[in-house]
């Protein structure tokens, strides 16, 4: 025995029933010659329903087309959703809705993405924004340390010193990651206390070359980073060097 036809269209099965139908044999009859070619794709009811649409005179073997509901989705909304958000890029759907409320917010939220095409996205977080002035000099100076680099070769790299800023908390506890331990399958599980972060914290400056850290330095609590403490830093970076 052949193996079942699989994911025959509809309207194909359709076409076998109407010519059986059309042959003088009966629904149930037309079911068991259904299932021994396709498989199970159609109870018997169904072929019994579509036996009696071709008894009343039916021909057409595919769906009829779907009218549905009237899309209560216009341009008029289009354009007043729109001119909204336009308005308030931060608009949210409740706050569009008492703008709009004639329309449920079903539809608003249909409008906005589905037609309209709007996702709302939280914004990228830059370190800083740089205008035109900053992105030239940024461009001037990658410029004379490529030409630098090319003159002199590594030994140009030798003379880099790179220095941030950065606050670090008095206790940092150690996380669930770096309490990870091998255990074996009966060993019993380890426990760990769960700890708040300090408070309390304190900046520190971090000079560094290709070679490793040259200076670590931490500020004392209450103390104003302005020039002369940055001058005090600067000397002690020399002497580091």
């Amino acid at each position: 025995m052949a193996a079942p036809i699989q994911n025959p269209a509809k309207s194909e099965v359709r076409s076998i029933i109407r010519f059986l139908h059309a042959k003088g044999q009966r629904p149930a009859d037309i079911h068991k010659e259904i299932v021994s070619v396709y498989g199970n794709i159609m109870n018997r009811q169904n072929v019994m329903k579509w036996c009696c649409h071709f008894s009343e005179g039916r021909t057409n073997v595919h769906d009829e087309q779907r009218t549905g509901r009237p899309s209560v989705i216009s341009d008029a909304l289009l354009q007043r959703t729109e001119e909204a958000i336009h308005a308030n890029r931060r608009l949210k759907l409740k706050e569009l809705h008492q703008i709009i409320p004639e329309v449920s917010m079903t539809t608003l939220y249909e409008a906005l993405t589905v037609k309209l095409g709007y996702r709302k996205l939280c914004a990228r977080w830059v370190p800083k924004m740089l205008t035109e002035e900053h992105k030239m000099k940024r461009m001037g100076f990658a410029l004379d340390f490529l030409t630098r680099y090319a003159e002199a070769g590594d030994e140009f790299l030798d003379l880099i010193v790179t220095g941030d800023e950065t606050w670090v908390y008095h206790h940092t506890h150690e996380s669930k990651q770096q309490s990870m331990q091998w255990h074996h399958s009966i060993s019993p599980k380890a426990k760990k206390f769960k700890t708040s972060i300090s408070v309390k914290k304190i900046i520190a400056s971090v000079f560094w070359d290709r070679q490793g850290i040259l200076l670590l330095e931490f500020m004392p609590p209450g103390t104003t980073i302005n020039v002369a403490a940055y001058c005090q830093t600067l000397k002690c970076l020399r002497r580091a060097i």
